[in-house]
């Protein structure tokens, strides 16, 4: 067990954490440990990259945790009200496409690895900042005016970018 597994596996801890802090509206608790949940993210990719820790399971392990705490906070927020249904709906619609396809590939024995690609990158960069930009407003008591529009329609977008993007790569590799 490396550090960087560890320091995810205590972002894994955070994720229920920062969803009862939600439930129950104690909103800076909420942005405090969503930021210390990103911050955790670049300290164990440093960490794994510049002290040669990266590992199998961190490999899986990482964006097990970025999206279990994208997806556990969207929802989250959906259900209390605070962001819309529609685009909770489209980021989790694009997860469960792209294991969907990794798990039909490996059925069909065509197994295909999918990469993080610019596109994703940008997208899981933008519902983190929508995330941060939902959970601090609420924390604060800050009206953040066209820029909660604004964010909504850069995540919907870079998600259904994104979504096409690797929708496009499975479909060359199971036609290949």
């Amino acid at each position: 067990m490396t550090l960087p597994n560890l320091i995810t596996i205590g972002r894994l801890i955070l994720v229920p954490l920062v969803i009862v802090m939600i439930v129950n509206q104690r909103w800076q608790a909420a942005f405090v440990l969503f930021v210390a949940a990103g911050v955790s993210d670049a300290i164990d990719g440093f960490i794994a990259k510049h002290f040669d820790m990266a590992s199998e399971l961190g490999a899986y392990l990482d964006p097990v945790a970025d999206k279990a705490l994208i997806v556990s906070i969207y929802v989250t927020l959906a259900v209390i009200g605070v962001i819309p249904v529609w685009l909770v709906i489209l980021v989790v619609a694009r997860d469960l496409m792209i294991v969907s396809a990794v798990i039909l590939s490996w059925v069909m024995e065509r197994p295909v690895v999918i990469a993080p690609i610019v596109v994703s990158k940008l997208n899981t960069a933008a519902q983190l900042a929508f995330a941060a930009l939902v959970l601090g407003t609420q924390a604060f008591g800050v009206d953040a005016g066209q820029a909660m529009q604004l964010g909504q329609l850069l995540v919907a977008l870079l998600t259904v970018g994104s979504m096409t993007a690797y929708l496009a790569f499975w479909l060359r590799h199971m036609a290949a």
